[in-house]
């Protein structure tokens, strides 16, 4: 199955270029230096994932306040039931708990992958 989806290549390179700083953070302070590849704002099926792990099936979206409003929440579960119907794992982050826990949530992460550090 193909996942993905080249017409919102326009829109994943505009929201890389627009990271958020928590984006930013958790991209150049830590995803980017990984062993494993991970990718930023990734078009997957109708959808722009913050990043993407291919080896590890995992997908990994920092949510800011507007996640928390009743139709962003019901957007989001339709998204994850999307992601996991391809067997991949979503994980959520606040952007708020990568602001006050940043260790704690790149420790999530590498636990889920597995690896020591």
């Amino acid at each position: 199955m193909k996942y993905y989806n080249p017409d919102n290549r326009n829109l994943s390179r505009s929201l890389r270029t627009n990271m958020t700083q928590e984006e930013k953070k958790l991209w150049y302070d830590f995803l980017k230096h990984l062993s494993v590849q991970f990718y930023r704002q990734k078009p997957i099926g109708r959808y722009v994932v913050d990043f993407y792990c291919p080896s590890a099936r995992l997908v990994v979206e920092l949510d800011g306040s507007q996640h928390y409003e009743e139709r962003q929440e019901k957007y989001d579960k339709e998204r994850d039931e999307f992601f996991s119907s391809l067997g991949f794992t979503v994980k959520r982050y606040s952007n708020l708990e990568l602001k006050r826990n940043f260790q704690g949530v790149c420790q999530d992460i590498l636990n889920y992958l597995g690896i020591e550090q």
